[in-house]
């Protein structure tokens, strides 16, 4: 089976090739000869998955899954949520968000925070949408090198690392992206 993962981010990319059983061709947007950018201008995660998914869908008819991640912070009433990737700005880096986000939370105490991703999957006939979420706390300051964008702040429940410390495959088995993809990937799979 093939599929595309409508995404830019070479990261997420890998991490879900990890994920999924090698039954499952994963093409890129390279792979189908997209470049530009994915609408993403929704107030939702949900709503900007679908968005994602359907857009190349309509573009190119291949099967084709989304997923829109946030990183909600109990403090900050959900902040930054959907609006995590830009969190500093349309064209800011990790870092900035990072920091940004250190600098809203110094001198709060509660630090509880949770990874939500969204799938979503479109073909011809079907949509679906596949959720996975995990608990944890914000971290004072960066700690670890891997992974990606707030990876280096946060700290899952139960564990004494940082996503940015764990190795993929450990962050996998327990990260918000890992459960929502086992979701898609036990629903495809039984196609």
């Amino acid at each position: 089976m093939q599929i595309v993962f409508a995404t830019n981010n070479l990261n997420k990319l890998k991490e879900i090739q990890q994920i999924l059983p090698s039954s499952i061709r994963v093409l890129s947007l390279k792979d189908i000869g997209f470049e530009g950018e994915i609408p993403e201008d929704y107030e939702t995660l949900e709503e900007n998955a679908f968005q994602k998914a359907q857009y190349i869908f309509d573009r190119f008819q291949i099967p084709c899954f989304a997923d829109d991640t946030g990183l909600e912070v109990e403090v900050l009433n959900g902040a930054p949520g959907v609006y995590s990737a830009r969190y500093a700005g349309e064209e800011c880096l990790a870092e900035n968000n990072i920091q940004k986000l250190l600098l809203a939370l110094q001198g709060k105490l509660n630090r509880n925070a949770a990874f939500r991703t969204v799938v979503a999957f479109v073909t011809e006939t079907e949509k679906y949408s596949f959720e996975g979420k995990v608990g944890g706390q914000i971290l004072l300051q960066k700690q670890g090198e891997k992974g990606f964008g707030y990876d280096p702040i946060f700290q899952p429940e139960g564990y004494k690392l940082s996503f940015a410390e764990m190795l993929s495959s450990d962050k996998n088995d327990i990260s918000h992206r890992g459960k929502a993809v086992r979701k898609f990937a036990n629903y495809i799979s039984s196609l």
